[in-house]
């Protein structure tokens, strides 16, 4: 396929147009909005099941989990400010009604417990997604996504590590472990 210019800057076009079909580079854009979506529901995520388990061991860990996700949020969007293909901006409201189906429906029908760990499986899929983006960049050459992206694989894979941990929370504290979102959401607070 030619590129064709009309504008005077061939050199810029065809540049772009080799970006646009570089398989690397369409995976790297990919990743990006990936884990954009990713770090939106978790500071969503954390909010409302640290709100469920009050203040407990396992919400703190949330809590510090969403503040994370929250902190990073401008610098991978500093990263990545290119316009979205029309793709990407269904893709993100799909997965914003996920989300919402999540938060109104099915964590209210499970128990607390499996709602932390679902929560937990969030974080997993974000990290992977964060190693194989600071590896797509790596073989970019983008230096500064390299170093962003393990920055954020630290810091975040302790947070999780310590939330992992919390899990035991659930086995002292069985009756708790075990009460539906919906359930809890009509009980009064214990004091």
């Amino acid at each position: 396929m030619r590129v064709v210019c009309s504008t005077g800057n061939c050199r810029h076009a065809a540049r772009s147009y080799i970006q646009s079909v570089n398989p690397l580079r369409k995976l790297h854009s990919k990743l990006c909005r990936e884990l954009a979506q990713s770090e939106r529901s978790a500071i969503v995520h954390t909010r409302r099941e640290a709100r469920r388990l009050a203040d407990t061991p396992p919400a703190r860990a949330l809590r510090a989990l969403g503040a994370h996700a929250q902190a990073m949020t401008p610098r991978f969007a500093a990263l990545v400010a290119q316009p979205h293909p029309v793709g990407a901006l269904v893709g993100r409201k799909v997965g914003e009604t996920f989300s919402a189906l999540r938060t109104l429906l099915f964590d209210r029908l499970i128990d607390v417990e499996r709602s932390y760990r679902g929560t937990l499986l969030g974080f997993h899929h974000g990290l992977a997604v964060g190693r194989l983006l600071r590896d797509v960049a790596e073989r970019l050459g983008d230096r500064e996504m390299v170093a962003v992206c393990e920055q954020w694989l630290r810091e975040r894979e302790a947070l999780v590590d310590v939330a992992e941990r919390e899990l035991r929370w659930f086995a002292e504290m069985p009756d708790q472990a075990l009460r539906s979102g919906l359930r809890m959401a009509f009980e009064p607070a214990s004091e």
